[in-house]
């Protein structure tokens, strides 16, 4: 049976590329371009026969065929074969070096394009996956190859001279039971995985160290790899207890403008092998990792099955391996899955499982981008003086008389040129003086280089356009908070500034009433005396008699009776009071004036006089002017004749009693 015909791994791979089309993250890298597609590459590593393991005439169970496929024995028909093809195969003579450069050396090139890379070491337990990683001091394996030459390529490309300036940093961690524990830093615990806004997975409080040669990795990563989790199996001496993740990234920054940033991701990731219990005798504490391992694995196997299928949910989160392999399984990375198996008949279910994990996984479609940001050049914080910041008229006033005669005697400064007012350095004297002689070292080398740096003369211009903008943006801030600081002083003064009648009723103890809050005094009590007659009639008969009586009037009223033909009258004692026509003409002509030059409030105070009418008298005052006499706010529609008459006795009372009438 042929597991590896082409036309059928080819079907497979545009299906795979239409369902991982729509499991895109567009809002990465926008909806109008899509990166390119970007399969995951497998290749598969067959160990030699180890000693011990098997009898000295046993024969393997796989066999390679050429440089990309291999077929092992079909074990439900011994006279047929399983025929697997992939990126590449590796038989039992092959070296590190040629894993190395045949797989691992090609995509390191991705990260100084700000890309993501990924290389998976997957395989059952005893099959080599760690001396594939690691390797030994006379064979380096993937990890201390690839460091070394990541190194080298981001000194050469962050030489003085070149565009970008590059930094590496390292992490390394281990899954141990569904646990994420930093190995730089033992004692940080448990962490957790997070995803940010733009959907890369990150750890918050994990350890990152930064190195700039093979031996600051070296100084890091060796006394970390003690601290992994290892136990022995019948299998294994050394056995991996722990999925382990070794994190490089490597920062880019631009030196000129427009001050692009990059950031490229290395996961260097050595998996535990899946475990048989029955053959590894795993009991106890060994039993309980082995079941977080196969776990683990087994939701892996999940997650490359639903991204072939096109599924709408993919369990990245069933499992702390598969969330962090989010980026590497169908995701933002160039990945490379090292399946490594062993030829030990011993090992057949185990290496036909994962010869079928790895067919399955180079169905799966990742879609690498650039992770670039654009950023604007920080400044320095200008200190301004105290006089650029209270602006030159309140200087001008904050000196003294004898400094403004000093000053008068200086000569006025002479005419900006048209040159000078445009220029883009002038506006740039306060600036960070670094910064400064940044700009003048890059007008030099314009000038040096003439019409011939064509490539090199938009970008100081647009540097020195950006400085401009960011030094005016500066400038209307320091404006604003100059109006803003006006106006709360304007405030504060409002807030001081208090009415006369405020004052004289406001005790020195009270606390000062809020700017726009009416202060409502009370008014003493009105007290009605009783005067003797005598003394009534002694100040009536005197010239300014000033005194209204009250005087007892019959008013006769019909009553009602059966014979509705003759009404009957009864006299009723009513009272009733009598003024002055001088002093009724008086309180009209105080009405009058109250009408023409009162405000809305004093108009409040007259009775019968609410908050609208007031504010309808003082509309139709406005527009048609001062009123002549009282009876023209019949023609305001404010009352009718009736309630005039009523209006002018209630207020000609109050005013003659010398009252202060309230709103009604």
């Amino acid at each position: 049976m042929d597991a590896g015909v082409p036309a059928q791994l080819m079907r497979r791979e545009m299906a795979a590329a239409t369902s991982g089309a729509g499991r895109c993250r567009l809002s990465k890298v926008g909806a109008v371009r899509r990166p390119p597609p970007a399969r995951v590459r497998v290749a598969v590593r067959l160990r030699p026969f180890v000693d011990g393991t098997s009898g000295a005439n046993d024969t393997p169970c796989v066999r390679g065929l050429d440089s990309y496929s291999l077929e092992i024995a079909n074990w439900r028909n011994h006279q047929e074969t399983l025929k697997y093809q992939f990126d590449a195969f590796y038989g039992e003579r092959s070296s590190q070096q040629d894993i190395y450069a045949g797989s691992v050396q090609p995509i390191l090139r991705h990260l100084l394009e700000g890309q993501n890379a990924s290389v998976l070491a997957y395989g059952p337990t005893g099959a080599g996956k760690t001396h594939t990683m690691l390797g030994s001091p006379e064979q380096p394996g993937v990890i201390p190859r690839a460091l070394m030459d990541l190194l080298q390529l981001t000194r050469e490309e962050g030489a003085e001279g070149r565009p970008w300036s590059l930094s590496v940093t390292m992490s390394y961690l281990e899954i141990y039971q569904e646990k994420v524990l930093d190995l730089l830093n033992p004692a940080s615990g448990d962490l957790v995985i997070r995803e940010d806004c733009r959907g890369n997975i990150l750890i918050p409080g994990l350890t990152q160290k930064p190195i700039t040669s093979f031996a600051d990795f070296e100084q890091h990563f060796l006394p970390a790899s003690r601290n992994r989790t290892v136990g022995a199996t019948r299998l294994n001496q050394r056995s991996s207890r722990s999925h382990a993740v070794l994190l490089v990234k490597v920062d880019q920054r631009e030196r000129l403008a427009p001050f692009r940033q990059r950031e490229g991701k290395l996961y260097l990731i050595d998996l535990a092998g899946s475990e048989d219990n029955r053959r590894t005798g795993n009991k106890g504490l060994r039993l309980k990792e082995s079941g977080a391992i196969n776990s683990s694995l087994f939701v892996l196997g999940k997650v490359v099955d639903a991204l072939n299928q096109g599924l709408p949910r993919v369990p990245y989160r069933d499992s702390k391996l598969t969330r962090l392999l989010q980026d590497s399984l169908g995701g933002s990375a160039h990945s490379i899955l090292i399946a490594n198996i062993a030829p030990e008949r011993c090992f057949y279910l185990d290496t036909v499982s994962a010869l079928n994990f790895a067919a399955r996984s180079k169905e799966v479609i990742n879609r690498p981008f650039t992770n670039e940001s654009l950023q604007l050049h920080v400044l320095a914080p200008v200190k301004l003086s105290q006089k650029e910041l209270v602006g030159p008229s309140e200087a001008k006033r904050a000196r003294g008389p004898e400094e403004e005669e000093i000053g008068n005697h200086e000569p006025p400064a002479p005419p900006a040129s048209a040159s000078q007012k445009f220029s883009p350095l002038q506006k740039l004297s306060s600036m960070d003086p670094a910064m400064l002689e940044r700009l003048l070292s890059l007008d030099r080398l314009l000038g040096s280089r003439g019409t011939q740096g064509t490539p090199l003369l938009s970008t100081p211009k647009r540097e020195r356009m950006v400085l401009m903008k960011t030094v005016e943006e500066k400038d209307l801030e320091i404006e604003r908070l100059k109006m803003k600081q006006k106006e709360l002083e304007a405030k504060v003064r409002a807030q001081e500034t208090l009415d006369p009648k405020e004052k004289e009723n406001c005790s020195p103890t009270m606390l000062r009433p809020l700017a726009r809050r009416t202060v409502t005094v009370a008014k003493p009590l009105k007290k009605a005396v009783v005067i003797p007659l005598q003394l009534i009639q002694e100040q009536a008969a005197s010239p300014n008699a000033n005194i209204h009586i009250l005087k007892k009037k019959s008013r006769k009223r019909k009553l009602e009776c059966l014979d509705a033909t003759k009404p009957k009258e009864e006299a009723e004692d009513c009272w009733e009071l009598q003024i002055s026509p001088e002093l009724l003409a008086h309180g009209r002509q105080k009405i009058l004036d109250i009408l023409n030059e009162g405000s809305a409030r004093d108009l409040r105070s007259l009775q019968r006089i609410g908050q609208k009418k007031a504010q309808l008298i003082v509309g139709w005052r406005e527009l048609h002017g001062p009123f002549s006499q009282v009876e023209d706010l019949e023609h305001v529609k404010v009352m009718s004749g009736k309630q005039l008459e009523s209006f002018l006795k209630a207020n000609i009372l109050g005013l003659a009693a010398g009252q202060h009438c309230s709103p009604s």
